[in-house]
């Protein structure tokens, strides 16, 4: 990209409006889409990092991702107005009314869609989806193994499944009984959630943008639309990311090492003079400021409640976070511009607040290595692995039995490619759209129900 004009799109992905204008803008008008998803819906009951049932004080995926786009919002508007102060000689009218009143709710759509593609049980969802195809890779189907039946490409997909890729699957596919373009998404939104812009063959950790992957290979043409909408090609035709990735990123990135932490203090895991300690730290840094603390060391005095100390630590943290990822974006504007910047912002944030280094650390020893969360990832490993075990041999089997193709009616018709014209690796994804959609109840309950632990009562 040569000019910040150049991320800008007024065109919609899979549909060209009438250009009747509305009270609302057409960029608003995602916002409301993907909050009236019922995938996102789904969200209120797919694990953040904690156990839902019975904590009902944690977060949860849906309640983490419009916190996201709280602070998303936030970074967009001050990114938004000075990126608009810096260039008032070469911004267009147009230029300075999209970054003046339009970017923030660009970002803050972003963040709300970032986490639509992820399974249920947290992270763990996406590792036992990939578990499940590397352990069964040699099981005998239709007188071949499983993985006889993709290609390489294809089978790479399977065994490192993403939920970033399948965010971009589920907003733009067409699926059966439903309209051409997916939710038909402005394209500049669908390009503020492209993290990684590369295909699962492509991933490299020297990069980024490549350390995992943004699309699956069904998906490899609604990908290209959206890179070619904006020309994100180097010279090496590798694609690169969207500038405005880094804003959705940081908000990412700034909420889940915050409120981790508050949520580890609501259920007893951090006591809270340790979040105290950590977050008065991390205050003084971001601040570079005894007085800071200082100031924020009486406001806490006259603060009874502990959870209402911490909160309030929390909100100064993220202000100052957000403030510290906006500075780095302007020190590397120009090689966030050329799509040649190598790090993230809050990365970039930590080389000048070690002290967020701790507290990730402390989360990675405390937090996402505690019993409860492990026996999460454990559950979601067994209820996965068996609800793919029925639906993959079912949708896969050339003669299938009696019991396989009842297994097929559980599965709702937009999902089910069992048409002899469809690809297995199409049959299969198929089944992915429908496992990967399922809330940690809803998964959990068809596991029970198929190992016959409950038995179906009539409704």
């Amino acid at each position: 990209m040569q000019h910040w004009g150049d991320c800008i799109s007024y065109r919609r992905f899979g549909y060209q409006s009438s250009g009747t204008p509305g009270m609302r803008s057409e960029f608003t008008r995602d916002y409301d889409r993907i909050i009236f998803l019922s995938a996102f819906r789904r969200l209120q009951n797919k694990t953040q990092v904690f156990p839902l049932p019975g904590n009902v004080f944690v977060h949860n995926r849906l309640t983490h991702s419009l916190e996201v786009a709280s602070v998303g919002r936030s970074l967009g508007s001050i990114v938004g107005h000075k990126l608009t102060e810096i260039h008032k000689d070469s911004f267009t009218e147009d230029h300075q009314s999209f970054y003046i009143y339009e970017l923030s709710g660009v970002i803050a759509s972003a963040c709300l869609a970032h986490d639509l593609g992820n399974p249920a049980f947290g992270h763990s969802g996406e590792k036992a989806i990939s578990h499940y195809f590397t352990s069964h890779a040699d099981s005998p189907l239709n007188g071949s193994s499983l993985r006889a039946h993709y290609s390489e490409k294809e089978w790479q997909d399977l065994t490192s499944f993403e939920g970033n890729a399948n965010a971009l699957r589920l907003l733009t596919k067409q699926f059966k009984g439903k309209l051409e373009g997916g939710q038909r998404l402005m394209y500049v939104t669908l390009a503020s959630i492209l993290k990684y812009p590369c295909a699962s063959d492509e991933m490299n950790k020297d990069y980024m943008h490549r350390k995992k992957y943004g699309y699956f290979q069904s998906d490899a043409t609604a990908f290209a639309d959206v890179i070619q909408e904006f020309q994100l090609m180097d010279e090496n035709g590798k694609a690169y990311r969207h500038p405005f990735v880094y804003l959705v990123e940081a908000a990412d990135d700034i909420c889940y090492r915050i409120v981790d932490m508050e949520d580890a203090h609501r259920i007893g895991i951090l006591s809270t003079a340790e979040i105290e300690n950590a977050f008065l730290s991390l205050i003084g840094e971001l601040s570079n400021s005894t007085d800071s603390v200082s100031r924020t060391k009486e406001v806490l005095q006259k603060i009874g409640d502990n959870n209402e100390a911490i909160s309030y630590l929390r909100a100064k943290c993220i202000n100052g976070l957000v403030n510290g990822a906006a500075d780095v974006f302007f020190e590397n504007m120009d090689t966030i511009l050329a799509g040649t910047f190598n790090s993230t912002l809050v990365d970039m944030v930590e080389k000048s607040c070690p002290y967020l280094k701790t507290i990730n650390e402390i989360s990675i020893s405390k937090i996402y290595n505690h019993p409860s969360v492990i026996e999460v990832e454990l559950a979601g490993y067994n209820v996965m692995s068996e609800i793919l075990s029925v639906f993959v041999t079912a949708v896969l089997h050339e003669d299938r039995t009696p019991l396989e193709k009842k297994c097929l009616h559980l599965i709702p018709a937009q999902y089910n490619l069992c048409k002899d014209d469809v690809s297995p690796y199409e049959k299969t994804m198929g089944v992915l759209d429908f496992v990967s959609g399922m809330t940690d109840g809803y998964a959990t309950e068809l596991y029970r129900k198929m190992k016959g632990i409950d038995i179906p009562s009539h409704k």
